[in-house]
């Protein structure tokens, strides 16, 4: 078998993998089309390692690393999406700005840059004032 056939393949896999991660908004999405990206290098690798008629199989032994490091990737990846999805309701990656809780400043208002006026560090309170609560002794505290 020519060399050609496995690098022209692996090059539209990774042509793909690259197009699915620039063109998609889905963090599911682009995290497999990461995992196309790195079987096009694990086919690269192989039939490299094939041509070159190597001893020591590197390029085989790479491609196992690839795949134990892919997997870890996408376990964690997928970890990542599926607490953003809990916590906000979508994967898209457009609509996630930050990770930032819901609550004061989270739209991304100039209240809590800090440096600026009005910031954090401009002399903002911690927001408790007059908050009150109660102890298990039923005394009141502010």
């Amino acid at each position: 078998m020519h060399l050609a056939y496995p690098a022209v393949l692996a090059a539209l896999l990774f042509s793909a993998g690259l197009y699915g991660v620039l063109a998609r908004r889905n963090a599911i999405l682009m995290l497999m089309s990461v995992e196309l990206m790195l079987n096009a290098v694990n086919l690269n690798l192989v039939a490299f390692d094939v041509w070159l008629r190597e001893e020591l199989h590197t390029g085989q032994a790479l491609a196992l690393f690839t795949i134990a490091i892919a997997a870890a990737e996408i376990g964690i990846g997928l970890a990542i999406v599926l607490l953003v999805y809990r916590s906000r309701g979508t994967s898209d990656i457009d609509r996630l700005r930050d990770l930032r809780e819901g609550g004061p400043g989270a739209d991304g208002d100039e209240a809590d840059r800090p440096g600026e006026p009005g910031g954090a560090a401009g002399g903002r309170t911690s927001g408790t004032a007059g908050v009150t609560a109660s102890t298990d002794s039923g005394r009141q505290t502010a």
